[in-house]
């Protein structure tokens, strides 16, 4: 089993770093969309900062995973379920008001894989 949640983690790594380099990647259309539009300045600059805010999230939930992949130790299993319902929360935010979408699928595999992965974690810790 020990394999097993690695490899879960590890999943969950690469699917959040890769839509960490698609969002990230999609910031200048957006920005110009959000230039052309008819939004106040204050909430334009806003969606930008929400726009990069989830891009740096999705990196450093990739990194936490990854690490916990290489080491399953470095976080006890509570903290790497946390995480993941964090994960959960932003897939019903993207399905409630943006409905079926890829990045709803994406976070929700990451977030599953990351779940299954802590519970196939064995709880045992070195001194």
């Amino acid at each position: 089993m020990k394999t097993l949640s690695r490899i879960l983690f590890a999943v969950s790594a690469l699917i959040l770093a890769f839509g960490a380099y698609v969002h990230t990647s999609a910031f200048g259309k957006v920005s110009a969309a959000v230039a052309k539009s008819d939004l106040p300045e204050f909430f334009g600059k806003g969606f930008r900062v929400l726009w990069l805010q989830d891009s740096a999230i999705q990196i450093i939930f990739a990194i936490v995973f990854a690490v916990v992949a290489i080491r399953p130790t470095a976080a006890p299993r509570w903290i790497i379920i946390m995480l993941a319902l964090l994960l959960l929360t932003t897939v019903a935010f993207v399905y409630y008001f943006i409905g079926n979408f890829i990045a709803g699928h994406l976070f929700l595999a990451a977030a599953v894989a990351a779940i299954l992965g802590a519970l196939l974690t064995s709880e045992e810790r070195p001194d």
